[in-house]
């Protein structure tokens, strides 16, 4: 691969990085007393509680969905941050990366 095309690629990746910072994944736990917002790169952004849907005298089941509701943000984030980088992972092992 020549150095123009792995500056190519690096700009792709680059490109791609960009965009996943840019995205944001939502879920909601608790018939949406608990709802996580984080980024392509699994960055939380926002942990929002609705107080209205929260027993205060069953914390451990706000407890879970607080863990649930980020578990499944996380796993979503790594599944769309795979899917975008599918095309490239060929290229990128030849580059070394």
């Amino acid at each position: 691969m020549s150095r123009f095309d792995q500056a190519k690629m690096m700009m792709r990746v680059k490109k791609i990085q960009n965009e996943l910072q840019k995205m944001t994944i939502t879920v909601e736990k608790g018939d949406g007393a608990v709802q996580v917002e984080i980024n392509g790169e699994q960055k939380i952004r926002k942990v929002r509680i609705d107080p209205k849907s929260v027993d205060l005298d069953d914390i451990e089941q706000l407890e879970r969905w607080i863990e649930d509701a980020i578990k499944e943000a996380i796993s979503e984030s790594q599944r769309v941050a795979a899917e975008k980088m599918q095309p490239m992972m060929g290229a990128l092992g030849s580059l070394g990366l």
